[in-house]
């Protein structure tokens, strides 16, 4: 496919978007916000100015509440909307703004975007088998990326007996770990056909990694800090191998990790699928930048094209396949809520963001827990954030 540098991309940007869907009134507030220069996605994360008042007190009070009768240690939200940018911030407990946690499978929709912009560069198709890119993809020669990606590669996922072990470590290297998961025997019923079946997580993500160091001619950690960090003013957000470095439990937020990226060591394997640490103010300006058209501030971080890949319901569409129950689709990095059409990207160490596409809003749960607690302190928030959207808008 013909290279085209993000400079080059010509569809319409969030703003242009945005206009078209707002009403008279709230065009001239946003006019007024961008005209006092509002902060962006990649600004400092402060709710922007001369817009609509939203009341979010009643959102507070439920997380003030769940925290306490949970025990936990403190929670953080932000939420941000398209047009007025973060439009609410608070912390509980020994959570604020500078708090760095483990956010596990939430990080998978910053590696599928890193995936998606290598193809708006032209370095890859994710539709060609990676075996047109790298030598060791002979080993399954017609899985693709979107395959990987979508968790649909046939390679043995998260929740099966995993022979994929350097997935788990980080004294090796991420074209290492990926040529060794590409090439590794396993029974004739454990690796199956691609597209056939949802198979979440595991080493086709490693793999998918991997590709995206053989293409670029970077290093994993090179191009997370090129494509969001740098475009998106991040002072918090990294990836690492966690699982053999800090005393973990289980699907919990690991006990052994104490808020301190600089207690990693630096790894040429960073887990793909579950190694990001981030806090709240850096996650916020990546939903963000979903929401505003791929733009960070003036910055093109993703083609309107490559987001549409990653929150459409690849799945079904492709397969007709279900993710965990046929409500449920999943993209490439969100899951897909057939009933509603949100999408998420739930973290098993208590972590919970998700985006209202239709509406252009994004939540950043963030706790140190578990994915059951997470999931269900945004199951008591979603109905009380929208209604408070709605009634700011009106």
């Amino acid at each position: 496919m013909p290279s085209r540098r993000p400079d080059q991309l010509t569809e319409p940007g969030w703003q242009e978007v945005a206009l078209a869907r707002r009403r008279p009134a709230r065009c001239i507030a946003l006019l007024l916000a961008l005209a006092l220069g509002a902060a962006g996605c990649g600004g400092t994360p402060e709710a922007e100015t001369n817009g609509p008042s939203f009341d979010f007190a009643a959102v507070d009070d439920t997380v003030a509440t769940f925290v306490a009768a949970s025990g936990l240690n403190g929670a953080g939200l932000i939420i941000v909307h398209r047009e007025f940018g973060v439009i609410h911030h608070e912390h509980w407990g020994v959570f604020d703004e500078d708090r760095v946690s483990l956010i596990a499978s939430s990080t998978k929709m910053v590696t599928a975007g890193v995936l998606l912009r290598l193809q708006d560069d032209g370095l890859l198709d994710i539709d060609m088998p990676i075996a047109e890119y790298v030598e060791w993809g002979v080993g399954n020669p017609e899985i693709t990326t979107a395959q990987l990606l979508s968790n649909s590669s046939g390679l043995i996922g998260l929740f099966e007996p995993n022979p994929y072990t350097c997935m788990w470590v980080s004294d090796t290297t991420l074209q290492e770990c990926a040529a060794e998961i590409m090439t590794t025997e396993a029974d004739n019923d454990d690796v199956i056909p691609p597209d056939t079946r949802f198979r979440y997580g595991g080493g086709q993500w490693q793999v998918a990694g991997g590709v995206a160091e053989a293409v670029s001619g970077k290093s994993w950690n090179e191009l997370v800090h090129e494509i969001y960090v740098q475009a998106c003013g991040l002072e918090v957000f990294g990836y690492s191998s966690p699982f053999d470095q800090v005393q973990m439990d289980g699907f919990k937020h690991p006990p052994g990790f104490k808020n301190n990226p600089d207690e990693l060591r630096d790894s040429a394997n960073p887990s793909m699928e579950a190694g990001a640490y981030t806090n709240t103010t850096d996650y916020g300006k990546l939903l963000l930048m979903h929401l505003r058209g791929g733009m960070c501030d003036n910055t093109r971080v993703l083609s309107s094209e490559a987001l549409t890949l990653m929150h459409r319901d690849r799945i079904g569409a492709v397969y007709d396949g279900n993710a965990f129950g046929s409500g449920t689709g999943y993209g490439m990095g969100w899951w897909v809520d057939r009933a509603n059409g949100h999408i998420s990207d739930g973290g098993a160490f208590g972590s919970a963001p998700w985006l209202d596409l239709d509406d252009g809003y994004g939540v950043f749960v963030l706790t140190e827990s578990s994915s059951e607690t997470s999931s269900a302190l945004a199951g008591y928030l979603r109905e009380l954030i929208d209604t408070a959207i709605a009634q700011g808008l009106a």
